[in-house]
């Protein structure tokens, strides 16, 4: 009887709630905004568009796009080796695919996904006109964000599948949601005419609460690798690769490529010409150890004169597993990281010697000190066996007390082995050491124990150092040698490196190493290699290195190694895989689409 008395007390009491509520039903969920109040509020419509921003993804994913190239390698593999292998088809597109558990960067290029960020920047230009801003200036100021971000969202989808459907408006329930590909020329204009619209709107800087945020330079630094890319080799071969099929859709039919390369030039010096950004640390430095410690710190600031268009970050930022956390998925697995992307030993090999000759596992000299008198840059990007890192962990310290990286094998005078302690036969964790003998350390704060700590620096989208070469790069194809020297040199002297005299086609390769070089990392590879059609000497098999050195009686390393050449992973290369395909499913949906062509 007690049971039945409180439930009738609980229906009770409900009734009497909802009779003294009466609009209980009609209440609006204290989570969500109607459309009419976003656009309504000039705060909402912000916070709309800040949600749009998201759709342009940040580099520092657990597997790295570098791992996609001749950079690194994703020690884990889960899939990656399908993109390495150019395995990847319309029913699997592996990392690349909307359904993906990981890589922010690879997932975020998807078609399904940047169609979604794109509807929000058609329904944002829908309905702007009706938000009642206080002023002019801060409505110009947020429609040349969704200019930018619309023209970047393009400029993703066409860099990974060439001529797309250009959509501009927000699709009802009612509409013909098929639509055909448009030219990868109009694509281009269409990009171009966004990212123009928005220079027009955006203020030269952004500050306060608006840091961050896209600016005009940001707008005329996009333009700059998109008319860049527009103007290279890939674009403009009436798809020989691909025996002339779907040409139009994958690059330029006709027309005037000189031009392209004017206007590519003309995009680099618009942005050099404002005045905003200039070259950290621009000057001479005063030894090889400063120039290093320069360039280093470019990754190591909250913000630099290089910085144009950042993602920036807080600790408790992308708290997922595999969201943003650089220093613990890079960090050697001697200091409990993940050693998740390895430089492979292509990348590394392409550093310069400290004079600016070529570094050759040729020269006696070379091999016997290979990590000796290379680019400062060397220094601030990879860590070697025997470079000295950062202090170990309370647990490890007793083994390293110095914290000197040890990627080899060394014998005792027993005649034993010890792996060392970064090997992926470490007594400290065995599951997740390198395979190719180095780690990454450009991007990793040193000063953070990243096994516990999580760094909150910004990842750079674009920055100062890439329009300067992308300057130079249409300076050669203009053949104006010099001017593209002259800019070429600036980046070097930046580091303490020999000025390039070289022209011809030995320019172009000083020009394409310093690129490869100045930025590692940085997401640029991926496409550089496939817009000047070096991919089938890209996806060579990924190379690493054997160390093998002695220990004392008392376990210490001694100086000498040996040095030995392996391959650390296979890889291939199609020429199908210069772009991605579309997936099955977007085509059954769409009668309209054409597939890439050799899919």
């Amino acid at each position: 009887m007690k049971k039945i008395y409180y439930i009738l007390l609980g229906i009770f009491v409900l009734a009497n709630t909802i009779s003294c509520k009466k609009d209980f039903l009609d209440q609006k969920p204290s989570d969500k905004y109607s459309e009419e109040a976003v656009w309504s509020d000039p705060a909402l419509a912000q916070a709309f568009v800040n949600n749009i921003y998201f759709g342009i993804p940040h580099g520092f994913s657990n597997i790295m796009m570098s791992s996609m190239v001749d950079e690194t390698t994703y020690n884990a593999d889960f899939g990656s080796s399908n993109v390495t292998k150019s395995l990847i088809t319309p029913s699997d597109l592996s990392i690349f695919d909307e359904n993906f558990w990981s890589g922010n960067r690879q997932r975020g290029m998807n078609w399904a996904i940047v169609y979604k960020f794109i509807r929000s920047a058609n329904v944002f230009f829908a309905n702007i006109d009706k938000v009642p801003f206080e002023n002019q200036a801060d409505k110009n100021r947020i429609k040349g964000e969704v200019y930018f971000l619309r023209g970047n969202l393009y400029h993703n989808l066409v860099t990974m599948y060439g001529g797309v459907p250009i959509i501009t408006k927000a699709y009802g329930l009612s509409d013909d949601f098929t639509a055909p590909r448009d030219s990868y020329e109009n694509c281009i204009k269409f990009i171009t005419s966004q990212l123009d619209s928005a220079a027009a709107l955006l203020p030269l800087t952004q500050s306060g609460n608006n840091k961050g945020r896209a600016t005009k330079g940001a707008a005329l630094a996009l333009k700059s690798r998109v008319l860049l890319y527009a103007a290279s080799d890939l674009h403009n071969n009436n798809a020989a690769w691909a025996g002339g099929t779907n040409k139009e859709l994958v690059g330029y039919v006709g027309g005037d490529r000189t031009a392209r390369w004017q206007a590519a030039k003309n995009a680099a010096k618009a942005v050099m010409d404002l005045g905003v950004y200039s070259l950290y640390k621009a000057g001479t430095p005063a030894s090889a150890a400063e120039a290093s410690k320069n360039y280093a710190d470019i990754f190591l600031s909250k913000e630099t004169s290089e910085d144009i268009f950042s993602r920036l970050f807080t600790p408790k930022v992308d708290e997922n597993w595999d969201g943003y956390n650089p220093g613990l998925y890079n960090n050697p697995n001697g200091w409990h990281g993940w050693g998740s992307n390895t430089p492979v030993g292509q990348m590394v090999d392409a550093y310069e010697m400290a004079d600016g000759s070529k570094f050759d596992w040729n020269n006696p000299a070379h091999k016997a000190a290979p990590y000796a008198n290379r680019d400062p840059r060397f220094y601030a990007s990879i860590n070697y066996e025997g470079a000295v890192w950062r202090p170990r962990p309370s647990d490890v310290a007793g083994k390293d007390p110095i914290g000197i990286i040890q990627v080899g094998y060394y014998k005792k005078p027993d005649g034993t082995v010890v792996p060392g302690l970064d090997t992926r036969n470490s007594p400290i964790e065995d599951w997740n050491g390198t395979y190719t003998g180095y780690y990454m350390r450009k991007f990793i704060d040193p000063t953070l124990n990243a096994q516990f700590v999580k760094q909150d620096l910004p990842w750079r989208f674009i920055r100062y150092s890439e329009i300067i070469l992308n300057y130079a790069e249409a300076c050669l194809a203009l053949g104006q040698e010099q001017e593209a020297r002259t800019h070429l040199n600036m980046i070097r002297t930046r580091v303490g490196m020999p000025q390039v005299t070289e022209s011809g086609q030995a320019l172009v390769e000083r020009y394409r190493n310093e690129r490869r070089i100045e930025l590692a990392f940085e997401d640029l590879r991926y496409f550089d290699v496939r817009r000047w059609m070096i991919a089938d000497i890209a996806y060579k098999d990924a190379q690493g290195v054997r160390v093998d050195g002695t220990m004392d009686g008392n376990g210490a390393i001694q100086p000498a190694r040996t040095y030995s050449m392996i391959t650390a992973q296979a890889r291939a290369w199609n020429p199908r895989f210069y772009f991605l395909p579309i997936k099955k499913d977007e085509m059954n949906r769409n009668s309209k689409l054409v597939q890439n062509p050799l899919y």
